[in-house]
């Protein structure tokens, strides 16, 4: 409705000899001024020179009975033109919506876009980073709302299975006496190595020559201590994306990375990059960026080339791609801005693609504490696993027929809303208690609102009425004016980068419905307009679990 508004104004300026405008078509606020609302008239009053007002009077008598579906017009304020939809638009957008089913809200924007995204890409050896849980919920859905923009998606995640990391867990387990098959003594084994390395004494100069060692693979028991601890790492990291509700179509480790990334930077030495003491340099200064090291003094690899022999690996795994997605920390910014520079001279191909990061802010608790109840560092896992308790609390009184299934679902939705409900980039404070409310901005709200309309639906078939929109009551709804947008959400949210905006409506339109469920009686055999009530009921649910899915949160049947 927005494109056919917008295409009939425009046309109406060339009927009125009128020049083109940079206008906005969108919905007002408040819903009492109309489904939408455009500011032709005030942007071309300043090009014409006339009153906004004037202008607005002129477009209104040209578009009077122009536009299908809207009932009226209106001038408001200073020289907004109000559109107010007829009730046969919301009668149809509802049958459109429940005939759609799992495809309402999808749109063909990101059509022949072909997208290799990368997210999560943990350290091996140590508990799931909190910063790589936050980049795992966003990455995951960005994937969604590209693919239910018609975009097509592959997922890699680049995890880290060698390095100083990977040396002080190794060393930790030499010292521990294990052989890293345990992932609570893995933990253990990193936390010791950790402080033994940052303690600045003879046991991090052990630990280097480990990581030393580990690199040559010089050293048997080293590697067989390394590749235990890899393989239980590997197992526990799937079982949180089976959690999360994330896969990986493609997994390129850091060992496998350094040797392409190494040959690409020395084959352009003295073209691409440049020597400067000892080491090889990319001179980010010729584009306006700062100078950066791929291969440092000793002739080893830096994270830039690393990321660099990744870069080579995913073209090779996916080199029909038109657009590179990293979603990684807001750190490093200005990093990929050189490494993306770097790319672009490297391959001519890129000038024809996009090169993006998607930073992510940094999440802190309610308290200010990044430490979590037992009196550890925060980790993504102790926050899961503390969200999944606090969740079981308050799922133990479900009619739910899984109970254990209902809780991970409640927990991840918690955690997964409460983050997307930010601006991509901006820091996060979680705030546990809210994030597991069943009343308010929370996923489980959400979840809860769609377990409701579903049961409402299952009592309304009991008793023989199902959903029509054959007899419709004369005034719309207030949750019919707002149903029907939920396609312009996602492809916003598309556009712009912003699972935020799905999260804002989403939660609009459960308090919406929730404030029409308490007016109205919906499953009433004795009420002509049931059925309507019910395909308007339907229509929701299908809204609700539908941008739920783009969130990477599940909705329950039963809660």
């Amino acid at each position: 409705m927005k494109d056919v508004i917008t295409a009939a104004i425009k046309e109406i300026l060339k009927e009125l000899g009128l020049p083109d405008a940079n206008f906005v078509v969108d919905h007002p606020a408040d819903l009492s001024h109309g489904d939408y609302a455009c500011n032709v008239a005030l942007v071309l009053s300043k090009q014409v020179g006339q009153p906004p007002r004037a202008i607005a009077e002129q477009l209104l008598a040209a578009l009077s009975d122009q536009i299908e579906y809207v009932d009226r017009l209106e001038i408001a304020g200073p020289g907004f033109i109000n559109f107010y939809l007829s009730r046969d638009f919301f009668a149809a957008e509802i049958e459109r919506i429940n005939s759609l089913g799992l495809d309402w809200g999808s749109n063909s924007k990101g059509m022949g876009e072909n997208v290799m995204i990368e997210y999560t890409s943990p350290n091996l050896f140590k508990p799931l980073h909190v910063g790589n849980l936050v980049g795992n919920i966003i990455g995951e859905s960005l994937s969604r709302i590209a693919e239910f923009s018609s975009a097509t998606v592959k997922r890699f995640n680049y995890p880290s299975d060698i390095g100083l990391t990977v040396a002080k867990g190794v060393w930790g387990l030499r010292k521990l006496g294990a052989d890293g098959s345990d992932i609570a003594v893995l933990g253990e084994a990193y936390r010791i190595g950790n402080e033994a390395y940052e303690a600045e004494g003879e046991e991090k100069a052990q630990i280097i020559t480990v990581n030393q060692a580990l690199y040559a693979g010089s050293d048997e028991s080293l590697n067989q201590l390394r590749a235990v601890g890899i393989s239980t790492s590997k197992a526990r990291l799937k079982e949180l994306l089976t959690l999360l509700d994330t896969h990986f179509d493609v997994e390129i480790y850091e060992s496998e990375v350094s040797d392409p990334g190494l040959d690409l930077v020395r084959k352009n030495t003295g073209t691409v990059f440049s020597e400067s003491a000892g080491a090889v340099v990319f001179a980010g200064e010729k584009v306006g960026l700062h100078t950066r090291v791929f291969i440092n003094s000793l002739g080893l690899p830096t994270y830039e080339a690393k990321d660099l022999g990744n870069y080579v690996l995913k073209q090779k795994q996916f080199p029909e791609w038109t657009r590179s997605i990293v979603v990684t920390g807001n750190e490093q910014t200005e990093y990929f801005k050189v490494l993306f520079a770097a790319l672009r001279e490297l391959f001519a191909d890129t000038a024809n693609k996009t090169l993006e990061h998607i930073p992510t802010g940094f999440l802190t608790l309610t308290t200010g504490k990044m430490s979590s109840r037992k009196g550890n560092v925060l980790t993504g896992e102790s926050l899961l696993e503390e969200m999944r308790e606090a969740a079981a609390e308050r799922a133990a009184t479900s009619r739910t027929d899984n109970l254990e299934e209902l809780t991970k679902e409640v927990a991840v939705a918690a955690l997964k809303y409460q983050i997307l409900r930010q601006h991509i980039g901006a820091n996060i404070v979680f705030d546990k208690e809210k994030s597991l409310s069943f009343d308010g901005d929370s996923g489980p709200y959400l979840q809860y609102t769609h377990a409701r309309i579903v049961s409402v639906l299952d009592k309304a078939a009991a008793i023989g009425l199902s959903s029509r929109v054959a007899v419709t009551p004369e005034t719309p709804y207030a949750i019919e004016r707002l149903v029907y947008q939920f396609e312009e959400v996602i492809l916003q949210a598309f556009i712009e980068r912003a699972p935020h905006k799905i999260t804002g409506y989403l939660i609009e339109l459960a308090a919406t419905f929730n404030a029409f469920y308490a007016q109205e009686k919906i499953a009433d055999e004795s009420d002509v307009f049931a059925p309507y009530k019910l395909a308007l009921a339907e229509a929701v649910a299908i809204t609700l679990k539908n941008g739920l899915w783009a969130l990477g949160i599940k909705a329950p049947e039963k809660m």
